[in-house]
């Protein structure tokens, strides 16, 4: 799976642990802000959250249900009051840790601010066809065929909160009712006519019919066919085949201007609204929350109309330049991701931001693994990948459940502290709220197949999740191996390097050398299904693996899933369309550029001062798929970028 990585250097957790309590963000924002003008005396990069004002929710419908009770939790404070992120933080991992240790630029490093506001950091999708993708049209295609049962605007309004909460009821079983009454006040055929499209258009499933009662109008919405007819509904996800014009495309495509919400979540959300599954949508690429993200989405016969309305619903999303196309979107399918970032309050002469910004537009970076790539608890996601490869199932279980130093929610350490004493999965799911996180979903595996049987219990899990962990560790292998490289051969090819030709990797030969650069050059994830450079390193790939008790010429697994066929990856990456500007600002919170919702929405480019208190570095770029545009900054700053540095070097403001 293609995803942007960019959360390296904020001051959250990723994905796949808990978000720092909202109450210690606003804590670290004011005492930053009271200290950052005099905090320059150290290179390093200062990453800050946005204050409560700035996260917006967006409005979901009210549903008790688990899963929303879950988020809710998640999203919580309840600890109390923890200990300062800074303490907590010291027993994660710096990039010397996972390999990252070597830079290409000669440059002298200094300090600037990322993601002081998610808004800093823009991400547009590059499509297959170079297109960038941004959000510049609301307005909704007209078909040839004119569809006789597309919703009119009327529909969305003309139900009641209530009706809809009832109808949803019945159209899902919820209750023992048989049908909905809803009563015509305004009596005319016109009426009846809309409140029938109404109920069919946003709960497919059910039918309808008008009745008198007592004098009285009433539309009547029942089940077409019982839940048979509901099951075909909802997994058909198009009940009504006549009602999508035969010259339309299946699929809806549009683009999906989000803030501050990663594309799953951005897609339940939607998923929700519309009342459909959620895999119905298909998309080229994740995109991470912390930033605004423009992308192409695609949706099976959902309508223009339809979503466009929900742009009146939603916060912190948009939807627009919509289109009807006969295909879906496959997951890879995109040529990369153009970047536009901000670093406030920089501390680097104007020299060194132009050697900067030359270097990494005519050199490159190294194109490391990022560092949320490993987690950033005291136990790397690696760890658990190389155990898993061993077929060390103890201690995989052992690793993701045992008690760890750092940053964590009350209740998962309570939750480890139960299992560490018991050892007893019910007795420990006990402590855990929340079910979903990993931890919850291995403790059900082992409730369900006994500790005697691990594989199955950690088959639970869903299966990219599983995955992340070996795919971490030959993440990890590669930011060594490469590292090894750079410092044993330096920035040039040589004999024994590896090129591809196509997609077939070959050596380098003594003869050729010439014809090649450091920018051709590829190194190996370690798999059954690739080869490994003729030099030095091919021995030190080696050498590493048997450290771990792992046989390189053995990369296949008893399990299919956790087979390692391997990989190749450039080890210098080149930007294209790099340019940058260096701007004066006072006030931290203006925008320093304006984005596609406020162009459509016709909001005037920001007013900067010539001679403002604070200066930001401006720069924009692309990037290929899978690459990591913190490294890219990275090599710009010559800092390291992982949590537990950043909070080392500002424990003063941090505290």
């Amino acid at each position: 799976m293609e995803t942007v990585e960019m959360n390296s250097v904020s001051l959250k957790h990723p994905r796949s642990e808990d978000d720092v309590a909202n109450a210690d963000e606003i804590k670290r924002q004011k005492i930053l802000e009271k200290s950052k003008t005099g905090n320059d005396s150290g290179q390093s990069i200062e990453t800050v959250t946005e204050p409560p004002e700035d996260m917006k929710n967006e409005i979901i419908p009210n549903e008790e249900s688990e899963e929303q009770e879950e988020e809710e939790l998640e999203d919580s404070d309840e600890d109390g009051d923890p200990e300062s992120f800074a303490d907590m933080m010291k027993h994660g991992l710096t990039e010397s840790d996972v390999g990252i240790t070597k830079f290409v630029s000669s440059h002298k490093g200094f300090s600037g601010i990322l993601k002081e506001r998610y808004s800093d950091f823009v991400v547009h999708e590059i499509g297959k066809d170079g297109r960038v993708s941004h959000l510049d049209d609301f307005s909704v295609p007209v078909d040839d065929e004119v569809n006789l049962e597309d919703p009119s605007e009327e529909t969305f309004t003309v139900l009641s909160d209530e009706d809809k909460q009832r109808l949803e009821e019945l159209q899902l079983f919820k209750n023992k009712e048989t049908s909905v009454a809803i009563e015509v006040i305004e009596d005319t055929k016109e009426k009846r006519t809309v409140i029938h499209q109404a109920v069919k258009s946003l709960f497919p499933g059910l039918e309808t019919k008008t009745e008198d009662r007592d004098g009285k109008k009433y539309i009547i919405a029942y089940h077409a066919a019982g839940k048979k007819a509901l099951a075909k509904v909802r997994t058909a996800t198009d009940p009504r085949k006549h009602s999508w014009p035969k010259s339309r495309g299946s699929y809806c495509h549009f683009v999906l201007y989000k803030e501050n919400k990663d594309t799953m979540d951005a897609i339940n959300v939607l998923s929700k609204f519309l009342r459909v599954k959620p895999n119905i949508f298909s998309y080229m690429g994740t995109k991470d929350k912390r930033a605004i993200t423009v992308q192409e989405i695609a949706v099976l016969r959902i309508t223009a109309q339809r979503l466009a309305h929900l742009n009146k619903c939603l916060m912190n999303f948009k939807l627009g330049n919509f289109s009807y196309k006969n295909h879906p979107l496959k997951l890879g399918e995109l040529q990369g991701n153009h970047f536009t970032v901000v670093l406030r309050n920089i501390t680097g002469t104007d020299d060194q931001i132009e050697q900067a910004m030359h270097s990494l537009r005519e050199i490159g970076f190294i194109n490391y693994y990022g560092m949320q790539r490993f987690g950033t608890t005291a136990v790397p996601t690696y760890q658990i990948g190389r155990a898993i490869l061993q077929n060390n199932w103890n201690e995989v279980m052992d690793l993701i459940l045992k008690p760890r130093p750092g940053a964590e929610k009350g209740y998962l350490v309570k939750c480890r502290e139960e299992w560490a004493k018991t050892k007893d999965p019910a007795a420990a799911l006990k402590k855990l709220p929340v079910k979903r996180c990993v931890e919850g979903q291995l403790l059900r595996g082992l409730l369900k197949y006994g500790m005697k049987n691990i594989i199955s219990a950690f088959g639970i899990i869903p299966r990219n999740n599983r995955l992340m962990y070996i795919h971490s560790y030959q993440s990890y292998v590669w930011n060594n191996m490469v590292s090894k490289r750079i410092e044993e051969y330096g920035l040039r090819a040589v004999p024994g390097d590896l090129i591809l030709k196509g997609a077939t990797a070959v050596h380098i030969e003594e003869g050729d050398v010439d014809n090649y650069t450091i920018h051709d050059v590829v190194m190996p994830l370690p798999g059954f299904d690739v080869i490994y450079p003729k030099h030095k390193i091919g021995e030190a790939y080696k050498e590493m693996l048997v450290a771990d008790n792992l046989d390189i010429n053995n990369m296949r697994h008893k399990i299919r899933d956790y087979s390692l066929s391997g990989a190749y990856r450039k080890i210098i990456i080149r930007p294209q369309n790099v340019s940058w500007e260096v701007v004066a600002y006072d006030d931290p919170k203006i925008p320093l550029f304006t984005t596609d919702l406020d162009k459509l929405e016709g909001k005037p480019l920001p007013v900067l001062p010539t001679d403002g208190k604070f200066r930001a570095l401006k720069m924009e770029f692309s990037l290929p798929p899978s690459t990591y545009a913190t490294m890219a900054i990275r090599e710009v700053l010559k800092m390291d970028t992982s949590i537990k540095n950043q909070t080392q070097l500002n424990t003063t403001w941090l505290r």
